[in-house]
């Protein structure tokens, strides 16, 4: 039977997790965490006594944030649908706890802690990651309204500052590359692999800023290939055709979701120079394609070394996103606070509903020097006197006093 952690208690809450700043790609590949895995986690979670949890995966990192009695709980559940062990995430890990664990996810969700900063791509698979546990039954309240609350700081952040400002992410970051590395771009034929969210991105930043329109799109679903490939006037086709494909291009770009390589070093040795970009986590080009000879290999973690002036730009807005970030984060420590004193108030509630319903205390009362107690409205006088209680247990911390002065201000309000 899982065990109910107290999520009154705010050092229950965890974040365990990798990312870009201590592991290379290869190395986070082994714990990347697609649809299927996820949906296997969420079914294991309850024989590791957790039941309010969700996991981000992306090509920057991997966190699983949630309740727990310790942080080992999370991670051992995680490593549980990876490559990587355990005994090797614990190695390599970092850990954060109660308030820390939320300001982290505050910095993730505003771009603050991405590869690129300001990569607002993140809110996105944030969202989805969040949405997949609701629908598993693993967010409860706390996580429901912490996630809104990360939600909107972000969106203030999109809005009144410039961190996200310019076109710079991974995705954006590939154009750069080949700007950089191709000359004559329109007589190059480039394939990309993968039209999800990051595919549909790049596909779109190569139209805008490459000005070609000499590219064919292969996904594992031929009708998304086709929406996007209509949408931009460019070429398709379906999965069956990608090792021909490949041979052909110049350029190729993955930004599969697959848990195995798309591409391997048969389809591309001796088959010419080529720029291989590699999107996704885990990497989806085979190592042995990597380092052939006539292939100019490169992952997420190389794109993210391009700077320009859009970045230093994005760095002078850091401090107005985190005093967004900081208002944000008082206000759900506020509204913790005031969850702690939900059972008090409810007690003291269901205690003046029975004080109104028995007629011994009516009656003392109504002897009480000729006092009436009046039994109008008394509804609308017990939750005056509860959202009074309230406000003075937030600011004195007296719980039990502020039982008795309830049960005294409802007396009073209730006689004449």
């Amino acid at each position: 039977m899982t065990r109910q952690v107290n999520q009154q208690d705010i050092s229950n809450f965890f974040v365990a997790g990798i990312n870009y700043k201590k592991t290379d790609a290869a190395l986070r590949s082994q714990f990347a965490i697609n649809t299927h895995p996820y949906a296997s986690l969420l079914e294991l979670a309850p024989g590791y006594d957790l039941n309010e949890l969700f996991v981000i995966s992306t090509c920057n990192r991997t966190e699983i944030y949630g309740f727990a009695e310790s942080a080992e709980q999370l991670g051992q559940l995680l490593c549980t649908q990876t490559q990587g062990n355990f005994e090797t995430f614990e190695t390599i890990a970092y850990v954060k706890s109660g308030k820390k664990a939320i300001q982290h996810l505050f910095d993730v969700a505003a771009g603050l802690d991405s590869q690129i900063l300001g990569d607002y791509e993140i809110v996105g698979q944030l969202k989805q990651a969040v949405k997949f546990a609701r629908e598993h039954n693993f967010i409860g309240v706390y996580l429901d309204r912490l996630v809104n609350g990360v939600l909107q700081s972000s969106k203030l952040i999109k809005t009144n500052t410039g961190l996200s400002g310019g076109t710079v992410s991974v995705s954006f970051a590939a154009i750069q590359f080949i700007k950089e590395h191709v000359e004559a771009i329109e007589d190059k034929k480039i394939v990309l692999i993968g039209t999800g969210k990051i595919g549909r991105n790049t596909c779109k930043n190569m139209v805008d800023y490459l000005g070609t329109k000499n590219i064919t799109l292969i996904n594992r679903t031929n009708q998304k290939a086709a929406t996007l490939a209509n949408e931009l006037g460019l070429q398709y086709a379906p999965l069956e055709t990608l090792a021909e494909l490949v041979a052909g291009a110049d350029i190729i770009l993955v930004a599969t979701n697959s848990a195995t390589p798309v591409i391997y070093e048969s389809q591309l040795k001796y088959k010419g120079n080529k720029i291989v970009i590699d999107l996704s986590i885990p990497c989806n080009v085979e190592i042995a394609a990597q380092q052939l000879e006539n292939i100019n290999f490169v992952n997420v973690d190389d794109l993210s070394r391009i700077k320009d002036a859009t970045l230093n730009k994005r760095e002078e807005e850091v401090p107005k996103a985190k005093a967004i970030i900081n208002e944000l984060l008082f206000e759900f420590l506020e509204w913790h606070k005031m969850r702690k004193n939900i059972p008090a108030l409810k007690a003291i509630k269901c205690k003046l509903h029975a004080m109104q319903a028995c007629e011994l205390f009516l009656d003392y009362v109504s002897r009480q020097n000729n006092i009436v107690f009046a039994p109008a409205n008394t509804d609308q006088r017990i939750q005056k006197v509860i959202s009074g209680t309230a406000v003075k247990m937030k600011t004195q911390q007296q719980h039990g006093c502020s039982f008795i002065n309830a049960i005294n201000e409802f007396i009073a309000t209730g006689t004449n």
